[in-house]
């Protein structure tokens, strides 16, 4: 049809002439309400934004007071149930980096007793492992239970 004409019948019919590909030949339009449609575009890249899996970093020392470790392993745990991956990461000070090889241990044990105590079902990406003045461990939620 006209141009003419499908700018008259969009008009008609409140709507607005959107042309859909240019390069065609001839140009191919479509009669739609395009706010509508631009709506729902963001909607779905909205949606598709939220599904994706984030890391998240949970920081400590490794003479953290107990009621802090509990605090930032609760908010690990809320990560987890959202479907996130948590990095847990062990900064070392001074003399505690000569002692790394037992925050990697102790970062192993408290990973075990995180899944214990906070019935949470993880799988583990990466062991702890000591890098430089940090050691971190990466977990997952286990989707195989």
């Amino acid at each position: 049809m006209e141009p003419r004409e499908a700018r008259e019948k969009a008009e008609e019919f409140g709507l607005d002439l959107v042309e859909v590909a240019p390069k065609a030949e001839p140009p191919v339009c479509r009669i739609m309400d395009y706010g509508k449609y631009q709506y729902e575009q963001s909607k779905k890249k909205q949606a598709s934004k939220s599904s994706r899996v984030q890391l998240k970093t949970v920081q400590f020392r490794p003479n953290t007071a107990e009621h802090d470790l509990d605090v930032k392993l609760n908010r690990a745990k809320k990560f987890i149930e959202k479907g996130n991956q948590v990095k847990f990461v062990m900064r070392m000070r001074g003399r505690e980096r000569s002692y790394s090889d037992r925050w990697v241990d102790q970062l192993g044990e408290m990973i075990e007793e995180f899944q214990e105590e906070y019935g949470v079902d993880v799988k583990t990406v990466s062991r702890p492992s000591a890098e430089g003045w940090r050691i971190t461990a990466v977990v997952e939620p286990d989707s195989s239970s």
